[in-house]
């Protein structure tokens, strides 16, 4: 067997993968795979889009990097349409390179301008890959939801419900997720949301939406946040916004910007801000914007979540989740979910397998006749655990 020499710490499934072009992933004898999982969720563009590609050469050519002390028209510009989209009016916006740097500059931020100490989230979030976030002992408050979906008053959540009132005054952040749910594709009550938010904000702290996943219009809409009928304070973004170049943006609300006005926060990263994340970014949104990828995802998604719910047998497919371009399939248990993941690959398409659940969550740009044509294996792959040969 060949020497692997890269480190991943995952069993490697495909080796040696050679060229991309939309939907699909091509190894080196000619396979083609449809990934469905949109290279863990980053391209949300498709592979090796034109547009994008020839931004990036043609940055390359004039300023790639500068420093965190300068600024660029493209730089300005790209901050100027990212916070268009989020209506932070006035607000400001800094680039980094990962969501998980994103979300804990968020966090300092909201810490800093408050005064508070304890970060709170919901139990089954996923805030990235640094301690800080992963580490919750110490200096989290963490709620857990799952009790509050079988409330009687679930559509229209009381304010004054016991466990809201057990949200400590102290929380300088509360980190908001909305819909990944650490890649099993669960939507809190948004009544709930609503509560916590105001019962945050009301005691000083700060509303950061997550959308490191579920931003860019993989919801069906810009940011998952607006299902919700919430403002943040902050919003993280990353993956998608990159469409597989590594740029993550944080962006800050008017309100907050002037609350470090008064009280200055610095944050220094060698590649803090840099012309050719920027350009990056600034092109996704044309993208997108130009060729109404918002709205085809949410019309798409929901001939695919139907699709998708055809499958539930109560046997082996459980359940299905989803919104917008985001699905969760539930297993009957890991043992048939790692037979029927490595089937799939067999036959040239790739979901994201997270032991008794799927996550699919494809290029916003894949055709209908390419969801079909996916659904249909799916089912031969079904049919043939049901009567295995």
């Amino acid at each position: 067997m060949k020497h692997v020499y890269s480190c991943t710490g995952h069993v490697l499934k495909i080796p040696n993968i050679t060229a991309s072009q939309g939907a699909y992933l091509f190894d080196d004898k000619g396979k083609r795979y449809m990934d469905l999982e949109s290279g863990v969720w980053c391209i949300s563009m498709g592979h090796t889009n034109e547009r994008i590609n020839k931004t990036i050469t043609k940055q390359m050519g004039s300023l790639m990097h500068a420093g965190f002390c300068y600024s660029s028209s493209i730089l300005e510009e790209s901050a100027k349409s990212i916070l268009e989209i989020t209506n932070f009016i006035n607000g400001k916006c800094l680039f980094l390179c990962s969501g998980s740097e994103a979300i804990e500059i968020s966090r300092q931020i909201s810490k800093h301008v408050s005064g508070k100490k304890i970060s709170m989230t919901l139990h089954d979030s996923y805030l990235g890959a640094y301690t800080s976030v992963t580490d919750r002992d110490r200096g989290w408050h963490i709620f857990n939801w799952e009790k509050c979906n079988t409330c009687v008053k679930n559509d229209v959540c009381d304010p004054f419900c016991e466990v809201l009132q057990e949200i400590p005054e102290e929380i300088s952040d509360f980190i908001f997720e909305p819909g990944s749910s650490s890649g099993f594709v669960r939507f809190p009550p948004k009544g709930l949301i609503q509560n916590i938010v105001s019962i945050v904000r009301d005691n000083g702290g700060k509303i950061i939406a997550n959308e490191v996943t579920t931003g860019v219009g993989r919801t069906g809409k810009w940011f998952g946040y607006q299902h919700y009928d919430i403002e943040p304070d902050l919003v993280a973004t990353g993956k998608g916004i990159g469409n597989g170049y590594p740029v993550s943006v944080v962006l800050i609300n008017k309100s907050t910007i002037s609350e470090l006005g008064i009280k200055p926060f610095k944050y220094s990263q060698s590649h803090q801000n840099d012309p050719l994340g920027a350009a990056v970014v600034q092109e996704v949104i044309q993208e997108i914007e130009s060729t109404g990828l918002i709205q085809k995802a949410e019309h798409k998604g929901s001939i695919f979540l139907s699709q998708l719910e055809s499958l539930v047998d109560k046997k082996i497919v459980l359940d299905v989740r989803g919104r917008g371009m985001m699905f969760a399939i539930d297993l009957s248990n890991k043992d048939v979910a790692d037979e029927i993941y490595n089937d799939l690959i067999h036959h040239g398409y790739i979901v994201g397998n997270r032991g008794t659940t799927f996550r699919i969550d494809p290029p916003l740009i894949l055709t209908k006749a390419e969801f079909n044509e996916f659904i249909d294996v799916f089912k031969t792959v079904l049919l043939s655990i049901k009567n295995p040969a």
